[in-house]
């Protein structure tokens, strides 16, 4: 019972934030979830991959109702994502604690210098053709599932900027179908991890409820709350963070190479 509630409280903060600044939340829930829960880095990472399922499917229908999203470019982000999405999930697996912790502190601080260029990212005037939207989000679908099965996040950090750029969508049209690719892709990433081992089963009851609660919440308060001293907040942290992680290091008596 008191796992369920701390894990309840991850999931809401997780939620909450990521809500804010439109992100999944894994950035906050992996941290929290080895801080104060204790549990391997390899658990944090493929237990955030399956509360993020549940979150892009209660995301993805609420832009759905509102018409914000592209099925194109989500059957061709999702088709790729989900070939790689178990490689990532395998590649984590692999990984030593220490190394896992270093790529995902170098992984924050890239999401926290793309935070930081999003205000500078505006729906493009000129549109790329068609064909050429296809084979880009072909190729960004295979790099994202890649890092959302190894990571643990729903990677909308990398296909966000990649439609809004390329294809001109509109921040939610392309944060919507974001959302709806995380469902497949992060599916099979998380049933990956499961399969390994890597998905603390115990405090899922918790943690899903949270976090969905905790985005719906921090979705709706965004639109009353300035975005950017949030943004510049949650910057702060996800860098604190990585630089932490990024100084992780080899046990002593475990050779580097």
């Amino acid at each position: 019972m008191k796992n369920n509630i701390i894990s309840f409280v991850i999931g809401l903060a997780a939620g909450f934030f990521g809500g804010l600044v439109g992100l999944g939340g894994g950035l906050i829930m992996i941290p929290l979830m080895v801080g104060i829960l204790r549990i391997g880095q390899h658990q944090a990472h493929g237990t955030s991959l399956v509360a993020l399922v549940f979150t892009g499917l209660s995301g993805a229908i609420s832009y759905a109702l509102n018409g914000s999203i592209n099925l194109t470019a989500a059957l061709c982000l999702a088709a790729t994502a989900m070939l790689t999405a178990r490689a990532g999930a395998r590649y984590c697996h692999v990984l030593p604690e220490w190394k896992l912790k270093k790529y995902f502190g170098v992984f924050l601080i890239l999401c926290a210098i793309l935070l930081i260029l999003k205000p500078f990212i505006s729906k493009s005037n000129t549109v790329a053709p068609l064909y050429f939207q296809i084979g880009v989000f072909l190729i960004v679908g295979a790099f994202t599932g890649f890092i959302s099965g190894m990571m643990g996040v729903g990677g909308g950090t990398i296909m966000v900027p990649t439609m809004v750029l390329l294809a001109g969508f509109g921040q939610h049209l392309a944060q919507g179908t974001s959302l709806l690719v995380m469902i497949p892709a992060g599916g099979v990433g998380a049933f990956t991890h499961w399969k390994l081992g890597n998905v603390a089963t115990g405090i899922l009851a918790g943690l899903v409820p949270g976090i969905i609660l905790g985005a719906y919440l921090g979705g709706y308060i965004a639109h009353f709350i300035p975005d950017t001293p949030l943004r510049w907040a949650f910057i702060a942290v996800v860098i604190f963070m990585g630089f932490r992680y990024v100084r992780s290091s080899a046990p002593k008596d475990v050779s580097v190479a």
